[in-house]
Formats: structure tokens, sequence, C-alpha cells
């Protein structure tokens, strides 16, 4: 792990402004912030462990924990509530053995809500990897998640 923090530090110039950058393009590699690669940063580039940690957790794009390979959000906002989101939503949960915040044992999903994407027209919505997927329905869920290696 440590070679390709550092890989990663150094793409950067080790610049501290790029903070968010180096821990982005950490988080891309490992799918979440490992508590070694945080140590690394704070140690390659001199800055407090306490503040690389206050960067992470600020913004709620990074995890400490981690997570699958393909981020999936479904949103249960009024417009998708109304339209079957909760069905669609267990439906996943189900054919994923795992409940909303939690990770597959092989890593290869995390499942969350959100309360509104802002797509109410298209509602139910899910969202996998930044892809929109429309008018879901629980028939669309297994193909859809199949589709993912």
């Amino acid at each position: 792990m440590s070679d390709k923090v550092s890989a990663i530090i150094e793409k950067y110039n080790a610049d501290r402004g790029q903070l968010v950058s180096i821990l982005q393009d950490i988080q891309d590699e490992y799918y979440y912030l490992p508590k070694e690669a945080l140590i690394k940063i704070s140690e390659t580039m001199s800055i407090p462990l306490s503040q690389v940690y206050n960067v992470a957790t600020f913004f709620k794009a990074f995890s400490l924990k981690p997570r699958g390979k393909h981020f999936i959000n479904v949103c249960l906002g009024t417009a998708c509530h109304v339209r079957g989101a909760v069905r669609v939503l267990e439906k996943i949960e189900r054919s994923l053995g795992i409940r909303r915040g939690e990770t597959t044992e092989d890593r290869r999903f995390t499942l969350e809500t959100v309360n509104c994407m802002g797509a109410c027209a298209l509602g139910p919505v899910i969202r996998i990897d930044g892809e929109y997927y429309g008018q879901m329905g629980t028939e669309k869920v297994e193909p859809l998640l199949d589709s993912f290696e």
C-alpha cells in the first residue's frame, strides 16, 4: 500500500494544496481511506494527522470504512417514495444480502440512501457510481446489479 500512496503523493508533488485531490485518488484506488494512507500522507507531507483526518471526515464523499467497488444510492425522497422506492431498496438489500449503510463481504457493493437526487420526474431513482437509473422497479434490480462486475 505504501508504494501506491507514495506514488499518488508524488503525482501531486506533495503539494499541501492538493490534499483533497490526493485523498480522492487514494479513495479511488482502495474504495476508502485506509488509516495507513492517512498516516503516510501526514508523515510525507508534514501535515498534522489531525488535519488530514479533519479533511477526510469533512467531505461526505470520503469514507474511512471499507466500501464496495460500486457505490449504490437509493433515493427515498417524497416523489421516489410514493412511486415505490422502499420496495426497490428492500429488493436491493435482499439481492445483495446487506442493509443500507453496509458493504457486501466481497466489497463489490456499498448501499446508501439519500433524501433527494433532484431527479424526481424519473422516480424511483437509484445511482450507481454516479450513473442514474430512473423508473426503477423491483424487476429491474437484479439485471442491473448483474451488469456490474
